[in-house]
């Protein structure tokens, strides 16, 4: 259990309400005017003796809390209202040393940033400049090389045909001629004259290709738009390579030939191997080009199976765009279906339709300035790190101590005031920290004294800003108990100790009651307050208890669901409250032992110490009452008023008439009797996630009534018989050990039956014939 259920219960969560902007502000300078107040009493009283007015000065502080919650205070008059609600989230803290870090982070990030930025984007702006003179300059050379070489094989083949023109030349001399022919042209692999079906190849050439002059007459006889193109005097370029299995392409155009006095427009089909003009298109360490023909397919390219399987290019965002518009001489920067950049140049070849693409990557031309922005990127991070280790060891001294000091500020706001990080602040600094760390152990000191005089849960409360400080209606469960005979006891101490009798009763007294606040405080409950030797508590104060609900149509899922939640809460609270008055007959029954050891150890003392053998009776009721702070600006308590208080605090005083210690109301006992009691109701059975909380009780056989109400009757708790008193104290003492003699009180090893309990704890057993709880004293009338 968390050191919130100890003061809050575990079935409590915050409470939360609203107020208007107006009274909201007014409130909160209430609250700075009252802290200033505090201060001040404890600056100028911490070195003198306190007196009565000491507390009521401290208990006129409450807090006020956010837009969702409410907080009243009376005063003698009314403030002035400020016109705006403050609205203030909870911040979170940093460290000046992270602040520090942070700082000197900015500053290098943002300047050696901007410098890598500008320096990367002129870079990068004159680098792809360069390169786009580059690779346009590259494109045209690439384009006129490639040019001349097919102008010069062209040439060389109509000179050839000029000598067939040669009526004189003898069958030697054109074979010579063709040789002749093949030696300049080396990589011309054959001519094929079309219209007459003649087809001159170079030998040697083929035989190293692997490739047969047959082949190629039947490749050429494939090409019939090219020669129909050719036939209108139009030179066409076809990529020959995937029919011959071999790099190559051919030329087809028309020459007049006059052979043997005949003169006609023969259609030339000029198979050249691309080995030689594949260097002119080479592919450089950067750009790369090649060539294509007019429908976007490659007639060249550096890589062979790019020609093999005469890739086509049409889809190409670049290619499509200068073959659709016929451009010649342009360079764009176009994106890849892979998303990749490029810069290309085109430009046309004049005897053909075909174009030279030379491009280039803008990802690699770009390459050396991100590997030198990066480069200055780890320089910035090598300077970060370095700036970071000096401002660190700087701030070590300072952002150190602050960090425990706000650590212990977060634990004062969660409620705990008394936290170990305390004693990590040194207080004997000579500096503005060592001012605030004495600043907050004395914040500590006014914390702890105003828990003392009021109560713990609402004190924590008020700082963590939890709880509505409205009065509201609760459904809330109320305890009361008090001392039997408690005045024959203050009596005893008068005569045995006189003048020291006040001092003995009080320490007597605030024994006593310790053992029983513990109980309260670890179910969760909530001392309300101290009437001389009785106590009065309550659990559900505390928490959420918004009974809007049962404004909303009968019948509704809604408000079916929320009174579900609401009486699971207002159950839980009456079981802590029964579950803290079997702690509380343990804790009475090891009092007495204790009590008895001590009067014995200190009875040759001159003035023998003692601490009574005591009796007391519990009272317990479940209803709903008015909660909230009540008082003046003088002297304000968290209380709780109204019938269902009033019938606890009868409850309690019927404990003697009826022979018993603890009674429980009807109202109460209607609440739990389904799920924790075995009745009739229930069929004697009790649902087994319930039964770690069974409660045994006995009805008291005598009625009375209540205004408003039918006859009623008390009940008398006998044991919860699965209570663990081990666990029970665990929680606020770790390695609790149980006395053995004790262990009767409640639990396993409790009574059964009220005769047990009235057995165990020496109470008469009454005579219910007699009985009249209509007394005067108890306020109720026999029914």
């Amino acid at each position: 259990m968390k050191e919130t259920d100890l003061d809050y219960g575990a079935f409590v969560k915050p409470q939360t309400g609203s107020v208007d902007a107006d009274s909201g502000n007014s409130k909160e300078k209430n609250l700075d005017e009252n802290i200033q107040t505090i201060n001040k009493h404890f600056k100028s009283k911490s070195k003198k003796t306190k007196n009565k007015k000491n507390s009521e000065d401290l208990i006129s502080v409450v807090a006020t809390i956010d837009d969702e919650d409410a907080v009243t205070i009376a005063t003698p008059e009314k403030k002035e209202e400020k016109s705006k609600q403050k609205d203030e989230p909870k911040k979170h803290i940093t460290s000046i040393g992270v602040k520090l870090i942070g700082i000197i982070t900015t500053l290098i990030v943002v300047s050696m940033g901007l410098i890598t930025v500008l320096v990367s984007y002129f870079v990068t702006k004159d680098t792809k400049a360069n390169a786009e003179i580059t690779n346009f300059t590259l494109n045209s050379r690439t384009t006129s090389d490639c040019e001349n070489r097919i102008n010069s094989i062209i040439s060389g083949v109509s000179l050839y045909c000029d000598l067939l023109d040669d009526n004189q030349a003898s069958e030697d001399e054109l074979a010579l001629s063709t040789a002749k022919l093949f030696d300049r042209n080396p990589d011309v692999l054959a001519i094929g004259f079309v219209t007459d079906d003649n087809l001159f190849v170079n030998q040697a050439l083929l035989v190293s290709k692997n490739i047969s002059a047959d082949s190629i007459k039947a490749y050429i006889s494939t090409e019939t738009d090219a020669v129909n193109y050719a036939k209108n005097g139009l030179m066409k370029i076809r990529n020959a390579s995937p029919f011959l299995m071999n790099p190559a392409i051919t030329v087809f155009f028309s020459q007049n030939i006059s052979f043997n006095g005949e003169n006609k427009n023969e259609v030339l089909a000029v198979v050249i191997s691309t080995e030689k003009l594949s260097e002119s298109i080479a592919t450089g360490r950067i750009n790369e080009s090649f060539l294509i023909n007019d429908e976007g397919v490659i007639l060249i390219h550096p890589d062979a199976q790019m020609m093999m399987q005469a890739a086509d290019f049409s889809e190409n965002a670049f290619v499509k765009n200068v073959v659709e518009n016929d451009r010649d001489g342009i360079q764009l920067t176009y994106i890849d279906s892979k998303g990749e950049e490029y810069i290309a140049a085109c430009k046309k070849i004049t005897a053909a339709d075909c174009r030279v693409i030379t491009q280039t990557k803008t990802a690699v031309i770009l390459a050396a300035i991100k590997n030198t922005t990066k480069n200055n990127i780890a320089l910035t991070v090598a300077i970060l790190s370095i700036a970071i280790l000096i401002v660190w060891i700087f701030a070590k001294s300072l952002s150190i101590p602050l960090k425990k000091l706000t650590s212990v500020t977060e634990e004062i706001n969660k409620g705990n005031f008394n936290t170990v990080l305390f004693e990590k602040l040194n207080v004997h600094r000579k500096d503005e920290i060592g001012v605030l760390n004495r600043s907050t152990k004395d914040e500590r000191d006014i914390l702890n004294t105003v828990t003392k005089l009021t109560n713990k849960g609402v004190t924590k409360a008020i700082v963590k800003k939890e709880i509505d400080f409205e009065p509201h209606l609760k459904d809330i469960t109320i305890f009361f108990s008090d001392i039997r005979g408690f005045t024959s006891i203050s009596d005893s101490f008068n005569k045995k100790f006189g003048e020291k009798s006040a001092a003995e009763i009080i320490s007597f007294l605030n024994d006593y009651m310790s053992r029983m606040v513990n109980c309260i405080s670890i179910s969760g409950g909530v001392v309300d307050k101290f009437e001389g030797d009785a106590i009065m508590a309550a659990w559900g104060v505390l928490r959420e208890s918004n009974l809007d609900y049962e404004q909303l149509p009968e019948g509704s899922e809604e408000k079916a669901k929320l009174e579900e939640i609401h009486n699971r809460h207002v159950k839980q609270d009456a079981i802590s409250a029964i579950r803290a008055t079997m702690a509380m007959r343990y804790a009475l029954m090891k009092y007495n032992k204790d009590a008895k050891a001590f009067t014995k150890a200190h009875k040759n003392d001159p003035l023998a110490s003692y601490k009574p053998q005591i009796k007391i009776g519990c009272g317990l009721n479940t209803g709903r009452a008015t909660v909230g702070f009540m008082g003046s600006y003088e002297k304000m308590e968290f209380t709780s008023i109204g019938d269902a208080v009033n019938l606890a605090s009868r409850t309690e005083s019927s404990n003697k008439p009826c022979g018993t210690d603890i009674l429980i109301t009807q109202d109460t006992y209607d609440i739990l009797k389904k799920d924790y009691i075995k009745c009739k109701e229930n069929g004697y059975k009790i649902p087994e996630e319930n039964r770690l909380n069974e409660i045994i009780v006995e009805k008291i056989p005598v009625s009375f009534s209540v205004k408003g109400k039918d006859a009623q009757h008390f009940y008398g708790v006998v044991n919860m018989p699965n209570f663990d008193i081990k666990s029970f104290f665990e929680v606020s003492e770790p390695g609790f050990v149980p006395d053995p003699d004790c262990l009767k009180a409640a639990g396993p090893e409790g009574p059964e039956t009220l005769a047990d309990v009235r057995n165990m704890l020496g109470i008469p057993t009454p005579d219910f014939s007699k009985v009249n709880l209509n007394a005067e004293e108890n306020k109720v009338a026999v029914k």
